[in-house]
């Protein structure tokens, strides 16, 4: 069983037992969050796609890791023109492990050893 989550102004195909970096969250590591933003959810063939939302569905996750990802350099340079400006920028993450994911159709999964 897989679900699309929406978090942080982004999408993300998560399923049971899957470790995912998404924007930063206000949380505590080990604790768990309930995100309610699902726009699919998939069993194999069967899928339920929402508009916007699957009513009902839920995916649990649990904060691993609070960090930031490695560097980007932006690098700015008109020719000719002296003009040359530098600039560096690390986005701070949440690590999260998807646990479990729930249907309003009542199916749920959890994984069986992590």
């Amino acid at each position: 069983m897989y679900a699309v989550i929406k978090t942080g102004g982004k999408q993300y195909k998560v399923a049971a037992g899957d470790k995912i970096k998404i924007e930063q969250m206000p949380a505590d590591i080990g604790t768990e969050i309930t995100l309610d933003q699902v726009l699919a959810v998939g069993s194999g063939e069967n899928i339920v796609v929402g508009a916007p939302l699957v009513a009902g569905a839920t995916v649990s996750v649990t904060v691993l890791s609070q960090g930031r990802h490695d560097k980007v350099m932006i690098f700015k340079m008109r020719r000719r023109k002296h003009y040359r400006k530098q600039q560096g920028h690390r986005q701070n993450y949440t690590e999260v492990l998807v646990s479990r994911i729930a249907s309003a159709l009542g199916e749920s999964l959890a994984p069986a050893a992590v």
